[in-house]
C-alpha cells in the first residue's frame, strides 16, 4: 500500500525499480551482455564454442543411448537446454547438457517402466518375435519428457523458494561416492554394446549384478566385429585424450578425437556395410529438423515423481559444485538459487521438445575454460553447432556403430573412476567421511541409483546426529599473556586458571546429547556423582522452643564432607546455536548441583540468551548476571571477585564458607544427605 506522504510518481518509480531489479535477477544475461568486452572475449568464446560443440555431438548421441532413447534426443538435449541456459545461468564456464550420471538415472527408469519385453511383436504371424523399436522409443520419449519436465518444476520451485541450500545435504564425499557408483552402472550398462550381445533389462535392487551375470553368461555369443571395433575406438580415444592433456598448453584446442572417431567409423560402416556383413549394430535413422513441442503424459506423473526429484537434486548438485569451482578460480560469484532456476527452466522447457534432463559435464566445462571461453556466449555458439547438425548433418550418422558410442562413454568415465583415490585421502583426513563415501558407493551399487541416493542421504544425516551425540569435551586453559583459551589436553601452553574449571563442548546442546554433556562435565571437573553421606551430622537439628533464632545452615566443612579444590565453573556456550526445553532443564540442574557443593556456575557466550529466557530458565538463583560475552570476561569477573569483598552478582544462598577468605558459596535451602557431591580431585 502507498504511504500517506508518497506521490504517484514516487510509487511508480519504486515499482519500476523493483521490476527492473527482478528482471535483471531472473535474466542475468541483461546484466552482463551489454557490458560484454567484445575485443577481449569474443575470439576466445568462438574458439571455445566450436570446441565444445564438436564434443556435444558425439556425447549427445552416446548419452541418449545410455538413457535408452533414440540418438536424436541427445542432440535435442545438447541444443535447447544449452541455448536457454545462456539467458538464465550465472556461471560463465559451466557447459550444461547431457551428463553420464543423469543419463543412466533416466535409463534405469525407462528400463524399469517400459522394458523392451512390453513391445514384442510377431513376425508375419510366426512364433518369432522382435521388438517394435519405433513404438518403444516413442513411449520412452514421452516418459522421459515427463521426468524432465517434473525435474524442471522441482528445480524452479526450489530456486524461487530460496532453497538452493538443499544441496548442502549432499556432502562432497556423498556426491563423489554416488557418482563413482553411477559410473560403475554406466560401465556395466555399456558392456552389452561392447560385446555385441543382447541382455534383458533389469530394474530395482541388485539389477546391476543381474545384468553383469547375464553378460558373463553370454560372452560365448560375443560378436567379434563389435568387440574389435569397440577396442580400437577406446584405445584411439584414450591415447589422443592423454596427448591432449599432456600438450594442453601447446595446442590451440584439443584434438576432437571423439568427432573424428564417429566420422571415420560411420564412413567405414557405410562403405563396408558392417551391419549386414558382420552383424554390428548401428544407431539407425536420425531424423533431421526440429520437432514441434508435445505435452507430456500426465499418467506418468505419479510413477516418476520420486525419480524426478532425485534427478533434479543430483543434477543441481553437480552443476553448482562445478560452477563454484570455476567462480572461485576466476573471481566471480555464482548465485545458487538462480542456478536452480536456470537449470530448472532449461529442463522444463526442454522437456516439451523431447529433451532428457541435463546437468553439467566436467570434461566439456574444462574444455570450455581451457580453450579461452569467458562467458556463456561460448555455450550458445556450441548450441548453434548442434542446431546445424540437427538440421543438416545428423541423418548422415545413421550407420554409426553403437560400439563407437559405447567406447566414447566408457573412456569418458576415466575422471569419475579416479575418485577411487578418495579412499586414501579420506582415510588420512576423516574416517567418518570415508564411511559416508563407502556406504554411498555400496548402497548405490546394491539398491540402484534412486533408492541408493535416498539411503545415502539418510546415512549421512545419521552421522551428523551421531557426531552431535558424541562431541569432543574439553577443559580449557589460558594461553599466557593472551585472551585465548585452549584445550589443556592438546595445548601445552594452555594453563588452567587456579580454582576455575572452564568446560566446553564441540557441539550444540539438545535432547539427544544434553545428559551426556552433564555427565562429561562432572567427570571432567572431578565429581563423583554416586557419593553419599549417611552420618547423623546431616540430620535436621532439633531446637528447643526457647531459642528464637535459627542456626546457620551447615557447610561442607561443618558436615565433614570433602571440599572441591575449585570454586567456579565456566560453561563455554560459544558452540551453541540453539537449545531445547530438555537442555534448559538439564542446565538448570547443573546450576543447582554445583550450588549444593558451594561452586558458582557462570556461562560464557550470550548466543542463546533469548531462547533461555523464553524457556523460563532464569529465576531468583539464576540471573543474567551469571552470563558473560566471552570466557575471558567471565575469568576477569571471577578473578576480580576474589580480590574484593564478597558482594554477589550471581544470586546464591546467604550462607558463606567460614574461614576460607573466598566469596560465599550457595547451599541448598533444605540440605539432603544425597544432595552433596564429593570430589575425586
Amino acid at each position: 500500500a502507498r504511504g500517506r506522504g508518497s506521490t504517484p510518481g514516487a510509487w511508480q518509480r519504486c515499482s519500476a525499480s523493483t521490476a527492473k531489479s527482478l528482471l535483471f535477477r531472473f535474466l542475468p544475461v541483461l546484466r552482463w551482455l551489454p557490458r560484454y568486452p567484445v575485443k577481449d572475449w569474443l575470439l576466445g568464446d568462438i574458439t571455445s564454442g566450436f570446441s565444445v560443440g564438436i564434443m556435444h555431438l558425439p556425447q549427445g548421441l552416446a548419452y541418449a543411448l545410455l538413457a535408452g532413447l533414440p540418438p536424436v534426443t541427445g542432440l535435442y538435449s545438447s541444443f535447447y537446454p544449452v541455448f536457454l541456459y545462456f539467458f538464465f545461468g550465472t556461471s560463465r564456464h559451466n557447459s550444461v547438457g547431457p551428463f553420464a550420471v543423469i543419463s543412466v538415472m533416466i535409463g534405469s527408469v525407462t528400463e524399469s517402466l517400459l522394458p523392451s519385453e512390453k513391445f514384442f511383436i510377431s513376425v508375419n504371424g510366426s512364433n518369432t518375435t522382435i521388438v517394435d523399436e519405433v513404438k518403444r522409443d516413442a513411449e520412452r520419449v514421452q516418459l522421459v519428457a515427463t521426468i524432465t519436465i517434473l525435474s524442471g518444476v522441482f528445480q524452479v520451485a526450489l530456486g524461487l523458494l530460496q532453497f538452493g541450500f538443499v544441496v548442502t545435504y549432499l556432502s562432497d564425499p556423498l556426491v563423489r561416492g554416488y557418482t563413482t557408483a553411477a559410473s560403475v552402472h554406466v560401465l556395466i550398462s555399456q558392456l552389452k554394446n561392447v560385446f555385441g550381445v543382447s541382455v534383458g533389462e533389469y530394474s530395482g535392487p541388485l539389477s546391476l549384478f543381474k545384468t553383469f551375470i547375464e553378460i558373463c553368461r553370454k560372452l560365448p555369443q560375443t560378436n567379434v566385429g563389435t568387440l574389435v571395433t569397440a577396442i580400437i575406438a577406446m584405445v584411439a580415444i584414450f591415447i589422443v585424450k592423454e596427448l591432449n592433456h599432456k600438450f594442453a598448453s601447446k595446442l590451440p584446442m584439443p584434438i576432437p578425437i571423439e568427432l573424428i572417431t564417429i566420422i571415420i567409423s560411420t564412413g567405414i560402416s557405410y562403405g563396408v556395410d558392417l551391419k549386414s556383413k558382420f552383424g554390428i549394430s548401428v544407431v539407425g535413422d536420425i531424423p533431421s529438423g526440429l520437432k514441434p513441442p508435445v505435452v507430456p503424459k500426465t499418467t506418468y506423473f505419479g510413477q516418476v515423481v520420486g525419480n524426478a526429484f532425485a534427478i533434479a537434486i543430483v543434477g543441481y548438485a553437480i552443476c553448482i559444485s562445478l560452477g563454484k569451482i570455476f567462480a572461485l578460480k576466476h573471481g566471480y560469484k555464482v548465485d545458487s538459487n538462480q542456478e536452480l532456476i536456470a537449470l530448472g527452466l532449461s529442463n522444463f522447457l526442454g522437456g516439451f521438445f523431447q529433451c532428457f534432463a541435463i546437468s553439467c559435464s566436467m570434461s566439456r566445462s574444462l574444455v570450455q575454460e581451457s580453450t579461452g571461453g569467458n562467458s556463456q556466449v561460448a555455450g550458445v555458439l556450441s548450441s548453434l553447432v548442434i542446431l546445424v547438425t540437427i538440421l543438416k548433418i545428423g541423418e548422415l550418422f545413421r550407420d554409426l556403430p553403437k560400439a563407437i558410442l559405447a567406447a566414447i562413454i566408457i573412456v569418458n568415465l576415466k575422471g569419475m573412476f579416479k575418485q577411487f583415490t578418495d579412499f586414501r585421502t579420506l582415510w588420512k583426513s576423516n574416517r567418518v567421511d570415508l564411511m559416508i563415501w563407502i556406504v554411498t558407493f555400496v548402497a548405490t551399487l546394491l539398491l540402484n541409483l534412486d533408492i541408493g541416493l535416498g539411503a545415502s542421504v539418510a546415512f549421512a544425516l545419521l552421522t551428523v546426529i551421531f557426531r552431535t551425540q558424541l562431541p569432543h569435551y574439553s577443559l580449557l586453559g589460558r594461553v599466557a599473556d593472551t585472551e585465548v583459551y585452549k584445550d589443556v589436553a592438546e595445548y601445552q601452553k594452555a594453563q588452567e586458571i587456579p580454582g576455575v574449571k572452564i568446560f566446553r563442548s564441540s557441539s550444540t546442546l539438545y535432547f539427544a546429547n544434553v545428559e551426556m554433556y552433564a555427565e562429561a562435565l562432572k567427570k571432567k571437573v572431578g565429581e563423583a556423582t554416586e557419593a553419599e553421606c549417611n552420618g547423623p551430622g546431616v540430620a535436621v537439628i532439633e531446637l528447643s522452643g526457647e531459642e528464637s533464632s535459627a542456626p546457620a545452615e551447615p557447610t561442607l566443612r561443618s558436615l565433614g564432607l570433602p571440599q572441591p579444590d575449585f570454586h567456579a565453573v565456566i560453561l563455554d556456550f560459544s558452540s551453541l546455536n540453539f537449545v531445547d526445553t530438555v537442555s534448559i532443564k538439564i542446565v538448570k540442574n547443573i546450576f543447582r548441583d554445583f550450588r549444593e557443593i558451594e561452586v558458582d556456575v557462570f556461562v560464557a557466550s550470550s548466543s542463546v540468551l533469548a531462547q533461555l529466557e523464553r524457556g523460563n530458565f532464569f529465576s531468583s538463583t539464576i540471573t543474567k548476571q551469571c552470563f558473560f560475552p566471552s570466557v575471558h570476561d567471565a575469568v576477569l569477573h571471577i578473578s576480580g571477585e576474589q580480590h574484593t569483598a564478597p558482594v554477589r552478582t550471581c544470586p546464591s544462598s546467604p550462607h558463606h564458607r567460614h574461614g576460607e577468605g573466598q566469596p560465599s558459596r550457595p547451599l541448598p535451602s533444605s540440605p539432603s544427605p544425597q544432595a552433596h557431591l564429593s570430589t575425586k580431585m
